[in-house]
């Protein structure tokens, strides 16, 4: 089972983070999504889940959205919220994958065999960061991640 990542679009989907999510089996949006057209467009690829981020937190059309959500696939859940300061501590039974975004930088760590994960930001550029987005990937059993760079030929504009 494969699962996209992305996070921190703030109203621009990519045409590379588009063709990154092909073939998914489901897409989680970890927050700061811009625009509700953004989620149109992702369902088409696959079942999504997401949160919402302190940008989209008053708009209308992210009303229904929630700050955290656990997300149970197959053999493994996942909980996903936008800010790390809100990942609650224990975490809930049985969740193995930690989601977030808002740093725009992309992170990959194991903690107490938790996977914890921030894709970075799929969005506009900010700073010399990269534009990123990831996967976590679950086989057998056995969940991994991983972060792609999205514009590896895209020189930094600072």
């Amino acid at each position: 089972m494969k699962i996209g990542l992305i996070s921190d679009t703030h109203g621009l989907l990519r045409p590379q983070a588009v063709a990154a999510l092909q073939g998914c089996d489901h897409i989680i949006h970890a927050g700061d999504i811009g625009k509700p057209e953004i989620l149109t467009a992702l369902r088409q690829l696959a079942p999504l889940t997401v949160v919402y981020g302190n940008i989209d937190r008053d708009r209308d059309w992210a009303q229904h959205l929630r700050k955290v959500e656990i997300v149970k696939l197959k053999d493994f859940a996942l909980l996903v919220t936008h800010e790390r300061k809100d990942v609650p501590e224990p975490l809930p039974q049985g969740v193995q994958v930690v989601v977030t975004g808002h740093s725009h930088k992309p992170c990959i760590h194991k903690k107490d065999g938790v996977l914890y994960i921030n894709p970075g930001s799929a969005g506009p550029r900010r700073f010399k960061l990269p534009i990123s987005m990831g996967y976590v990937t679950c086989t057998a059993g056995k969940v991994s991640g991983q972060l792609i760079d999205l514009a590896p030929d895209t020189p930094v504009i600072a």
